[in-house]
């Protein structure tokens, strides 16, 4: 196993990707980012990592890189032939932090062996608060060893970190969290909404359903999440379910709901009513 990680690249900074590169930074990485949007330059300048061109030149000098791109195709584009690999270094780990299919991340880690190269799924939680406060709870899969090396990166962002498995699980787990956040996204626009048609005060019934027994994450943070990634977690989730022959049928009506609930959420007052 090679020496500590000093040197983090980050490809990617977007809303999730931009607080992970200040935390990296302020504990004493050097960070190098990368991201198609030039114009975010000064932006990551300014929270104390340096900017790279391209992401070869990333790659060449980073002794770890996390990679906070979209979804499939992108991610595999990036870790290939035509993209990073040819220009990373033997020994360097390659953390997926995107959300894409299980059977993505074993592909990807079979090619990442060939060249000597650790490729494993670094999967995060908990939102773009907990990306600002570094707080966010961060599933990774690959090899104990690896992982071990990986940990202090993680820690820069993450208060919790679990090891899942083998390279693949940090995206099953991902995906279960997906499910469940979205289901009870769907339940308290119902319950809300029906409580309001009877006349209630919802902050007041908010509030207690918090310490009941109905508590859950979404509600905690109800009108300040987005549900941008909500159809695209839940067709991942479908298409696992699919591939492995599981029915899932309340996964199929939240994921509908969601297609539905997503551009009317924001006409409708924040409780959907």
């Amino acid at each position: 196993m090679s020496a500590a990680i000093k040197t983090v690249g980050v490809i990617g900074a977007g809303r999730m990707g931009q607080p992970i590169i200040g935390h990296l930074a302020n504990i004493g990485f050097m960070v190098l980012v990368h991201d198609l949007d030039a114009s975010k330059k000064a932006l990551i300048e300014a929270r104390g990592a340096s900017w790279s061109e391209t992401a070869a030149e990333l790659a060449k000098n980073s002794d770890a890189i996390l990679i906070c791109v979209g979804y499939d195709r992108e991610l595999r584009q990036l870790i290939s032939d035509v993209g990073i690999l040819p220009h990373t270094r033997p020994h360097t780990i390659i953390a997926v932090l995107s959300t894409v299919l299980p059977a993505t991340m074993t592909e990807l880690a079979e090619i990442g062996r060939q060249q000597d190269v650790y490729i494993l799924d670094s999967t995060v939680c908990r939102g773009g608060k907990a990306a600002d406060t570094g707080t966010l709870l961060s599933f990774v899969a690959g090899a104990v060893e690896v992982v071990a090396r990986l940990k202090p990166v993680l820690a820069a962002y993450s208060t919790d970190i679990v090891h899942t498995g083998p390279v693949g699980t940090a995206q099953v787990a991902k995906a279960a969290n997906n499910l469940i956040l979205w289901a009870c996204l769907v339940a308290d626009h119902e319950a809300l909404a029906l409580a309001k048609r009877f006349g209630m005060d919802i902050e007041v019934l908010r509030q207690a359903l918090l310490i009941s027994s109905a508590n859950n994450c979404a509600l905690k943070d109800w009108g300040t999440q987005s549900m941008a990634w909500a159809q695209d977690d839940m067709a991942i989730v479908g298409a696992m379910a699919d591939e492995c022959g599981v029915s899932l049928p309340q996964a199929g009506v939240v994921r509908e709901i969601c297609r539905t609930l997503k551009p009317r959420r924001y006409k409708l007052d924040e409780y959907g009513v």
